[in-house]
């Protein structure tokens, strides 16, 4: 009898095994089908980065009408994607400006009862540094397409993204920040705010100038390689060499120059900005040359689309698989 029992149990525990195995297989092909269909598109690309780095909005300095424009855009951008505020608007006023200025923030609840109650962060700063009081050959506008323009857009299409399949386990907030340029008042700010509210952060992916390729064997750097295993995930996730280590990104020590480290600050778990500007491939940092025409559209599609298998892992992985060295 006793052995009758063992057997019974070994075969039901394997069955169970096996059923949480299968399960778990088929959640993992729908989730790398839904990856392989779901196809960014240029042209929606270009349409975002097109408004943002327009001379109508005058550089996008915080507190400005321009600023203002583009925070317009973005909340009707999150409005016609049916993403939800996450605050009682889209508007996070901030409390360290002195004039009014504003996070735009939403999100896309996660699906499975016990992950949503994480989240992920995807962001970029939407503002730049405004008009130029000498100018260059008549041109006064610091349109900000590389910084941060292309990383806004590519928030834009993520959120788009999870809004539109709607596979991710965890919550996902997606962040425009503003105040970048004055100090990363926007994500101190909201840090604080979050950190005050018991928000459960699991990581921050921060996207910041990619709006050129590099020319080396990988398609982007994130500040504070060593500093978590993110970059060696993000790689297993996309099955690809997609994040590699870039010396001066150490040298000049990037990871507290975004806004992925006022996240840091506050929560010690991995937040870390990803870029393809690598000082050798953009001479027009904080210049009024720096506009959409001299973006590479096909390179930030491209971006946009190889991470996709990243951001959803993070996601929806039942672990924190990434992790602070």
């Amino acid at each position: 009898m006793k052995n009758t029992f063992l057997l019974l149990t070994f075969v039901l525990f394997g069955c169970v095994r096996n059923s949480l195995i299968t399960a778990q297989a088929t959640n993992d092909t729908r989730l790398k089908l839904i990856e392989t269909e779901y196809k960014v598109k240029e042209s929606d690309v270009a349409e975002t980065l097109k408004y943002l780095t327009s001379d109508d909005l005058e550089g996008r300095e915080t507190g400005t009408k321009g600023m203002v424009k583009a925070a317009d855009y973005l909340e009707q951008f999150f409005k016609d994607n049916n993403i939800k505020p996450y605050f009682s608007s889209y508007r996070d006023t901030l409390s360290n400006f002195k004039t009014p200025a504003f996070n735009i923030v939403g999100y896309v609840e996660g699906n499975d009862p016990a992950l949503k109650n994480e989240f992920v962060i995807i962001s970029g700063h939407y503002d730049h540094i405004g008009i130029d009081k000498k100018g260059v050959n008549g041109d006064f506008i610091n349109n900000g397409a590389n910084d941060d323009a292309s990383g806004t857009t590519a928030v834009a299409e993520m959120a788009k993204y999870f809004s539109s399949v709607k596979n991710n386990k965890r919550s996902i907030l997606f962040v425009f920040f503003a105040g970048e340029e004055k100090g990363l008042l926007g994500s101190k700010h909201l840090a604080k705010k979050l950190k005050a509210q018991n928000f459960n952060l699991y990581a921050q992916f921060n996207i910041e100038m990619i709006g050129v390729p590099m020319k080396r064997n990988y398609l982007a750097y994130i500040t504070g390689f060593d500093k978590s295993n993110m970059a060696g995930k993000i790689n297993e996730y996309t099955g690809k060499n997609t994040i590699g280590f870039l010396p001066k990104e150490a040298e000049y020590q990037l990871f507290y120059r975004s806004d992925n480290y006022s996240f840091y600050n506050v929560f010690k778990v991995p937040c870390q900005s990803v870029s393809t500007f690598d000082f050798e491939n953009f001479e027009f940092y904080h210049h009024v040359s720096d506009e959409f025409k001299v973006m590479n559209l096909p390179h930030m599609t491209s971006f946009i689309q190889e991470l996709l298998p990243a951001v959803t892992q993070m996601a929806n992985t039942p672990t924190h698989e990434i992790h602070m060295n």
